[in-house]
């Protein structure tokens, strides 16, 4: 009898841990909610230079489309129920296309060469993409990114610059730390973009 209630307890515990595998692949296939952000707005048009944006690179923390969040400075946790469309980098790219091409001054702006030889290049490493919030603070939003404008015509350095912008949440609500991204993102290209349009002459 001892040995059939032991037998009758493996089973059980099998089961239960059956289920929680289970139930834990159905919270892996949730769909997460997607947030983007926008570029700068701005008539567009004009101008004689082309510019190319190359891909924007990132260390690995940042290399994700999740939103990144650091209760420290050494600890790195992502929002568990949002994500961005694109991973950070290539979402970053896409607001420095769009920003520069609806800041106007450039006869194009465009993410390849496609065969024409641009006037410049602009490679942007991305620095701080997170939300920073130690324990009992409101999270603050941080953005910064080192741009660096190539001159193709010989290759050199035309000029190189850091950006850097923050922005506080009104809460530590995933909605609340979206619009602070949006704050401090807007402040972040808001910097580069003047400061491209005016190397890029």
């Amino acid at each position: 009898m001892r040995a059939l209630t032991r037998s009758t307890l493996l089973v059980a515990a099998l089961m239960l841990a059956g289920c929680g595998a289970v139930s834990s692949l159905s919270r892996a296939s949730e769909q997460l909610d997607t947030y983007t952000l926008s570029p700068l707005p701005g008539p567009g048009g004009g101008g004689a230079r082309h510019v190319v944006v190359e891909p924007v690179t990132a260390g690995g923390a940042l290399a994700t489309d999740r939103i990144l969040i650091k209760p420290s400075r050494v600890q790195a946790q992502y929002l568990p129920d949002a994500r961005w469309s694109d991973p950070a980098p290539a979402l970053v790219q896409t607001l420095l296309v769009g920003s520069l091409q609806n800041a106007g001054g450039f006869r194009l702006v465009a993410r390849e060469a496609a065969g024409l030889v641009p006037d410049y290049t602009l490679m942007t490493e991305l620095r701080d993409f997170q939300a920073e919030a130690p324990p009992g603070a409101t999270p603050v939003v941080r953005v910064a990114m080192v741009l660096t404008l190539i001159r193709e015509s010989d290759r050199s350095v035309a000029s190189s610059r850091r950006v850097e912008a923050v922005a506080p949440a009104a809460s530590d609500t995933t909605g609340d730390v979206v619009v602070a991204f949006e704050a401090a993102v807007t402040q972040a290209l808001g910097q580069a973009i003047g400061w491209a349009r005016a190397q890029a002459r």
